[in-house]
């Protein structure tokens, strides 16, 4: 099966390239150009991949002829500006990038014949987030107060929009929540910012230390959309799927700062950061039972588990091994658990 991935130079793009390639698929990808410290330069990835095309997804009329000329037979859509706080700074870019660029990807996506199924990935983040203590189902509200939510939740309408107006191929939308792993070095994303303090020996400060999130580790993630994809392809799957953890793993910002802290080995994990920031939900659940019951669908990892797995590839990596090696390793531990 040969895979599209948009957004393949990002965070999960790169996991969920390294999951497929060990499951014996062909990998193609579009997307911008990486940061200087992204996995995929660090992992060292571009031989994995059939065809690796630089492409802003808001030009149109450009992804189409890429997706043209790579004729995948899967499309998962990543692409998008994926920070809340960057979302403030510019918005205009980020509801291009995450509104018309994924538009524009359902568009490319019809001019490909043997398509056999598409996945549009949002975020957790659609739901109009009320505190409820309760996670949010598929059929639950969808909303946003920042720009980054306001965005997903409009890609997300949209896509359901586009696939009920127009012809297309077997098209889902999956939801997920806080995903966490080796290799993501964004700024403004809470493991990141950990593990530069730690290894320079400083005190992280924590915005919002008590903020709730479902924390989940990223191949838990990724595998997800993947079980959801060979739905969509064998029995037409559609509609929209939560991928979210166990009630078990739900825990504060200063749990998992706690947690990473002391698998590092510092005696002072955190401290607060009292500066005014913009608007950040204090609690977001999902609920995920749709997946667990109908695709069967569930974590390998607990929380436990997931910071450890997390912590210990920043620090192997660190410590002298490649972010390559870590990564498969992580890979083939995750397939052999049942």
């Amino acid at each position: 099966m040969h895979y599209l991935i948009t957004g393949h130079t990002g965070f999960k793009g790169a996991w969920l390239t390294f999951l497929l390639k060990q499951r014996g698929h062909k990998v193609s990808g579009v997307a911008l150009d990486p940061a200087e410290d992204a996995l995929y330069k660090s992992a060292e990835m571009k031989d994995l991949f059939e065809i690796d095309v630089r492409c802003d997804i808001r030009d149109g009329r450009q992804l189409g002829k890429v997706f043209q000329r790579i004729e995948p037979d899967v499309v998962i859509h990543l692409a998008a500006q994926a920070l809340v706080r960057e979302s403030y700074k510019d918005p205009i870019t980020t509801f291009e990038t995450n509104v018309l660029g994924t538009i524009n990807v359902l568009k490319a996506s019809q001019s490909v014949k043997p398509l056999r199924a598409q996945l549009i990935v949002t975020t957790d983040k659609v739901y109009k987030n009320k505190n409820q203590k309760i996670g949010y189902v598929e059929t639950d509200e969808l909303g946003g107060i920042d720009p980054y939510s306001a965005s997903k939740a409009m890609a997300d309408i949209a896509t359901e929009s586009w696939v009920e107006s127009f012809e297309n191929c077997p098209t889902a939308i999956a939801r997920a929540g806080n995903v966490i792993g080796g290799g993501d070095m964004s700024s403004d994303r809470l493991i990141p910012d950990l593990v530069r303090s730690y290894s320079s020996k400083r005190v992280p400060e924590l915005r919002f230390p008590n903020s709730v999130r479902p924390w989940q580790h990223v191949l838990d993630c990724v595998n997800g959309y993947l079980v959801l994809v060979d739905s969509i392809i064998s029995n037409k799957t559609g509609g929209a799927w939560n991928f979210g953890p166990s009630d078990a793993q739900l825990r504060t910002v200063g749990d998992v700062a706690t947690a990473i802290g002391s698998r590092w080995g510092v005696d002072e994990q955190w401290g607060i950061d009292n500066a005014e920031h913009p608007h950040e939900a204090g609690l977001l659940l999902l609920n995920s039972e749709k997946a667990r019951t109908q695709l069967k669908w569930a974590d390998k990892l607990n929380f436990e588990n997931t910071v450890l797995w997390t912590a210990d590839w920043y620090k192997n990596v660190l410590e002298g091994s490649s972010p390559r090696e870590e990564t498969i390793r992580n890979i083939k531990e995750f397939e052999s658990l049942k």
